[in-house]
């Protein structure tokens, strides 16, 4: 009996220097707080670029098929204007 109690405290006592190692090895259970890290990141990410991916969407299919989103990129990015308008630009210095 005595010995089996000494093989079992032998066995918890290298689970507990394995556990250890496991934590503070670069290969170990850091390595996995770090990759899970990165995961949530590009997890995050990938959600901001699918949400700029559908406002993008939205926006080709309204300068396709509506003329106003249309004159209005072009008011807005391309700074035309119609013939006799005046532009007023207030942008502060």
């Amino acid at each position: 009996m005595m010995r089996r109690q000494q093989v079992l405290w032998a066995c918890v006592f290298v689970a507990l220097i394995l556990a250890a190692a496991s934590a503070a090895a670069e290969g170990g259970f850091r390595r996995y707080l770090r990759l899970s890290q990165d995961v949530k990141a590009l997890k995050d990410r990938n959600k901001r670029l699918g949400d700029d991916n559908a406002r993008l969407r939205r926006e080709v299919e309204a300068l396709r098929d509506d003329p106003r989103a249309l004159e209005r990129a072009a008011r807005e990015e391309l700074g035309l204007v119609r013939p006799g308008e005046i532009v007023f630009s207030l942008e502060g210095s």
